[in-house]
């Protein structure tokens, strides 16, 4: 993030404008906060910050960060993500918060942790990385931020500056009524981009997280020297000045005695050949064509898809051809597009990304027939993969089929219920079928499970006015209850945190 124009003294006048906002309303902006000089806390920093506002910060962080034109929504990658950080994370310490892995549209090599187990990984990082195993390394020395509490311990170095960064970091969400643009919005997301401006992870939090990562990575079974050559890389990048390697090296600071240590404790354990999954090689060539920023960037991927199309065989190669198909997808070339999908589909090859993409090349031509047969196809061989039901959904509504969708998404609320987004489609297609309380209910789940509780409430209450069923009313005032509760502990919380 830029650094901001404000001098210091207004950044302090802003946060103490917007604290009084936060106790009413306690709802965030998105900025992924990296502490600097961690001291040893040890326990401590769990009595100064809670797990639960740890949490909370995440959650709210979160609810911004969908609003951002960098966060990418897609299912199927977050998915992959999150599934190589949960091979990772079940081998962490107990007390580890769940891992939510999420993609930023952003050709640079950098990850970051936030509070509460989130971590968001750019796609230049995926695409930079040789194998699974380096990315995997990656991954585990971000968890390895989580499992040391490492945003935690900084936010409470300074307690001055630490009511700075949780007031800009909450109170950017009060207008989460629906009302994003509010002045104080605006200011605490300006607030916490001038503080992340300036925070960076010390040598030793990061020899920390290079210790915790390297565990995980070992007991999970990937090839231990991921992280060493991954960061190796970046190292050498960084030291030629290429633009590649500075915005990782810049808020993780590498070093020789660092780059020591984890080829050492390689060299100590048997190394384990863990071949890419074809996942990785799918999700890749997705990632490179989703960072290009306009028409000419998204050509010269397909123009490198086209290169490698030559140079390699195998799953690599259909992967080439699956990437120059969503390159040609996303010019709208629909022609060359299927030509490249039918060519990464040959000799009988399949995967659910190659599946998902014959759903949006349907889509894209208005085919909707075809793309809820495809939909639901697809989804019945790979009923594990979020990115396909959500599509069986679009497809669904694309095609005027809302009574359908609901009964789907239904189904799929109760398999993944973790998922936002399912509640949000129900609550398009609820709306399309004039059903206002199961709609304004809908979007209540919504906003609760992305951390805007008053946004929550306010939906709730639209609900119980709409309804004149007392049965159902009484169940809406019961989940407002519940809402509130939870409002007011987040409220205690912050008031100890303030004391």
């Amino acid at each position: 993030m830029r650094k901001s124009e404000r001098p210091p003294s207004l950044r302090r006048k802003a946060a103490a404008m917007v604290l009084p906002a936060l106790l009413s309303a306690a709802v965030p902006a998105w900025a992924p906060a990296q502490p600097v000089g961690l001291p040893d806390l040890g326990d401590s920093s769990a009595q100064e910050l809670p797990p639960r506002l740890e949490q909370r910060l995440g959650e709210a962080i979160m609810t911004e960060s969908l609003r951002d034109p960098a966060y990418i929504d897609d299912a199927d990658l977050n998915q992959y993500l999150t599934g190589i950080a949960a091979q990772l994370s079940s081998h962490a310490p107990a007390g580890t918060p769940a891992i939510n892995v999420f993609a930023v549209r952003d050709p640079s090599i950098n990850a970051f942790a936030m509070p509460g187990g989130y971590i968001g990984v750019h796609t230049g990082l995926v695409v930079a990385a040789q194998n699974e195993s380096e990315l995997a390394g990656v991954l585990a020395h971000e968890i390895g931020h989580v499992v040391q509490r490492h945003i935690a311990r900084g936010l409470v170095q300074q307690k001055q500056d630490s009511l700075i960064m949780v007031a800009a970091l909450l109170a950017a969400l009060v207008a989460s009524r629906g009302n994003s643009q509010a002045p104080e919005a605006a200011m605490a997301f300006g607030q916490a981009a001038a503080i992340n401006s300036q925070l960076g992870f010390s040598r030793e939090a990061e020899r920390e997280a290079d210790r915790t990562g390297f565990q995980m990575l070992e007991a999970a079974g990937y090839n231990v020297n991921g992280m060493a050559s991954f960061f190796g890389r970046l190292m050498q990048a960084s030291g030629l000045n290429e633009s590649t390697g500075q915005a990782f090296t810049r808020t993780h600071p590498l070093s020789i005695e660092r780059m020591s240590d984890m080829q050492n404790r390689a060299r100590g354990v048997a190394a384990q050949v863990r071949p890419s999954s074809s996942d990785f090689y799918f999700v890749r060539a997705r990632m490179r064509v989703l960072q290009a920023a306009g028409s000419q960037e998204t050509l010269e991927a397909i123009r490198y898809f086209e290169s490698r199309i030559t140079e390699t065989d195998g799953i690599e190669r259909a992967a080439a051809y699956y990437g120059a198909a969503v390159g040609w997808l996303r010019q709208r070339d629909f022609d060359k597009a299927n030509e490249a999908y039918m060519a990464a589909t040959s000799g009988a090859r399949t995967h659910f990304l190659l599946e998902r993409l014959a759903i949006e090349l349907a889509l894209a031509r208005n085919d909707t027939a075809h793309a809820v047969e495809l939909a639901r196809s697809a989804y019945a061989r790979w009923p594990r993969q979020r990115g396909l039901a959500v599509a069986v959904a679009e497809a669904l509504q694309r095609a005027g089929r809302d009574q359908e969708a609901v009964g789907f998404l239904q189904e799929q609320m109760l398999k993944w219920s973790g998922e936002p987004r399912f509640h949000q489609m129900a609550a398009v297609s609820y709306s399309r079928l004039g059903r206002v309380v199961n709609e304004r209910r809908a979007m209540a789940d919504y906003y609760a499970m992305t951390g805007a509780l008053p946004a929550a409430v306010e939906q709730l209450q639209q609900a119980r006015a709409a309804s004149k069923d007392f049965y159902e009313q009484s169940q809406i005032d019961a989940k407002v209850r519940e809402y509130q509760r939870r409002l007011k502990e987040e409220r205690d919380l912050l008031k100890r945190f303030q004391s």
